[in-house]
């Protein structure tokens, strides 16, 4: 049993590694209008599903280590917002990095908030695209994604496995 839980937390550590690689792909270089971009009326801008995914990775983080109870974060800065994004990518790989046991089932702790953490970095790498300034497509395959790197210093995507 010990082995397949080591197994399950390597796992999660990469996923929690390419939510880091592909979010950090979405935010960086982004115009500083972009965190306002509305793209209908019934929108999230930009800097409210950064700050969104904030409060969706902080709770994932808090549920490893025990109870945790939703807290929602104002969006201030995308600065702020983008360096809340990876320190709470780094507490969750912290937690799954520790033998420390965790008591929550961790199939439903990746199909909750955390997976729903992807989905919202995909929907900024496509506003990026309707505002403008897109980010280029990867066969993410073939990207340098190493569980323990979650901050922004992802390596930089290899330009073969990029596309327009």
């Amino acid at each position: 049993m010990e082995n397949t839980v080591n197994e399950v937390r390597r796992f999660l550590r990469h996923a929690t590694a390419t939510i880091a690689y592909r979010g950090a792909k979405a935010l960086r270089g982004a115009p500083p209008e972009f965190a306002h971009f509305k793209a209908g009326p019934t929108t999230r801008t930009p800097l409210e599903i950064l700050a969104h995914i904030g409060d969706l990775l902080e709770v994932s983080a808090a549920r490893l280590r025990g109870p945790a109870r939703w807290k929602t974060a104002p969006p201030d800065t995308w600065e702020r917002q983008t360096a809340r994004f990876h320190a709470a990518l780094a507490s969750i790989d912290l937690a799954l990095a520790s033998d420390t046991p965790i008591d929550v089932p961790l199939d439903k702790w990746y199909q909750g908030p955390f997976a729903d953490a992807l989905t919202h970095v995909g929907q900024l790498a496509m506003l990026r695209r309707m505002f403008g300034a897109p980010v280029k497509g990867e066969a993410y395959f073939y990207a340098d994604i190493q569980p323990g790197r979650v901050g922004p210093d992802q390596t930089t995507p290899d330009a073969k496995y990029e596309f327009e």
